[in-house]
């Protein structure tokens, strides 16, 4: 599986941390960006280089992971993507949640939960990634409905 991260300068350091994680277990993950830490950077640039790669992927199963400080401007920078389905990983039922109703293709950390809390960030993202969609037709009526929204 094709994992694409990207995060700013609040997410920088735990960004770095997951990819050498992901790696270890196995998985290509692309590095979007910032390379280095800028207090500078802007949240949106980082969501939308992420998410556009997601989109344009040959492989229809690629995800992506962003981090930032509280998770929340990611999740509405990247929500502004048709396609691209991303929620808040703050908990193991939340990320669980995300992937079995919602199809989730994008795991948001907030950065500043996790920063010291490695062992439950394991957790939620082995969930999030191991989950697989429900597929019920209740929920891709829904799916279907949000990509009529915009």
């Amino acid at each position: 599986m094709q994992l694409f991260i990207a995060s700013d300068h609040r997410g920088f350091d735990l960004k770095n941390y997951v990819k050498n994680y992901l790696e270890s277990k196995g998985y290509e993950v692309v590095d979007i960006g910032d390379k280095k830490l800028n207090p500078n950077d802007d949240y949106p640039l980082f969501a939308t280089k992420a998410v556009r790669k997601i989109l344009l992927a040959d492989n229809k199963t690629a995800k992506g992971i962003l981090f930032c400080g509280s998770g929340q401007g990611m999740v509405m920078a990247a929500n502004r993507f048709k396609g691209i389905r991303a929620g808040l990983g703050w908990s193991v039922e939340a990320a669980k949640g995300i992937r079995n109703d919602e199809d989730s293709n994008v795991l948001v950390i907030p950065a500043d939960v996790f920063s010291t809390d490695k062992d439950k960030l394991h957790v939620i993202i082995e969930t999030w990634l191991n989950t697989p969609f429900a597929n019920a037709p209740r929920y891709r009526r829904r799916l279907q409905e949000l990509d009529e929204l915009s």
